[in-house]
């Protein structure tokens, strides 16, 4: 199976070490590292009890992925998915940092949400966010694809990326039917919050559960469907004192597209 093969298939593909990739990562991890330890920025997202720093918008890069004199962002990686998306500007990296001992309750977590983070990783569909009290879940953002780029060398033990194989074609049946007949522009106005439910453990029923490891240089592309999360950190787990610390990309499709829906 070649890899544009894997990924429309199974919702995810790895690429191999790129030396121009790992270049960059060598050139952007001091400053990402920085934005990790800064005092506010662990004010706001340091979670789960100091064992996740989710660190959304934390690397400061711009539109080309160029953080300080990095070069823009390159790699096989990167190459594919702008052929199957296109060039779309690159937000702000996420820089998600895991840490031994995850996960602990998060702040403001229920019961039934840890056991979910625990037992599920906290599985979701990314774009569909809780808005109100009590929390629906609509459609707010609408990534192209999820590109992951880990910083640090870690085994498979410390939290892997966890996808559900196959999810992102039921997620798009689902979601074909509760908004495929609505104008795209009232979509994020949509309750998904029961069909989502349903749907993820239909995901959970039927698709296997895999876990995704990559080292500084190679990446992974994940589907922007597929039901994915953070696996908890087992005991043993080989990993630097930095962490599990990974740089993520999820450009958004131009506003007033359908693209979300109808895009491979």
């Amino acid at each position: 199976m070649t890899g544009s093969e894997h990924f429309f298939q199974c919702g995810w593909v790895k690429f191999p070490s790129d030396q121009n990739l790992l270049n960059w990562v060598n050139s952007v991890f001091d400053i990402a590292l920085e934005r990790v330890n800064d005092a506010e920025e662990r004010r706001v997202w340091l979670q789960c009890e100091g064992t996740w720093f989710v660190g959304v918008d934390a690397l400061p890069n711009d539109p080309d992925g160029m953080v300080g004199h990095s070069g823009p962002l390159v790699g096989e990686a990167y190459d594919f998915a702008r052929e199957v998306y296109g060039t779309l500007p690159l937000h702000k990296a996420q820089v998600s940092v895991i840490y031994s001992g995850y996960p602990k309750p998060r702040e403001g977590e229920s019961d039934a949400a840890f056991r979910y983070r625990l037992k599920r990783d906290a599985a979701h569909v990314d774009g569909l966010l809780g808005v109100g009290d009590p929390k629906q879940r609509m459609l707010k953002e609408r990534h192209a694809y999820i590109l992951g780029l880990p910083l640090t060398d870690c085994d498979d033990k410390a939290s892997p990326l966890s996808i559900w194989e196959g999810s992102h074609t039921c997620m798009r049946q689902v979601f074909e039917k509760a908004l495929g007949h609505l104008d795209e522009a009232d979509w994020a106005d949509v309750d998904l919050t029961e069909v989502y439910k349903k749907a993820r453990q239909e995901v959970f029923e039927t698709c296997p559960r895999v876990t995704v490891t990559a080292k500084p240089g190679e990446a992974y592309l994940v589907h922007r469907l597929a039901v994915h999360g953070v696996a908890p950190w087992e005991d043993g787990a080989n990993a630097p004192k930095e962490g599990r610390m990974i740089a993520y990309f999820r450009p958004e499709w131009p506003e007033a597209s359908d693209l979300w829906l109808t895009a491979p």
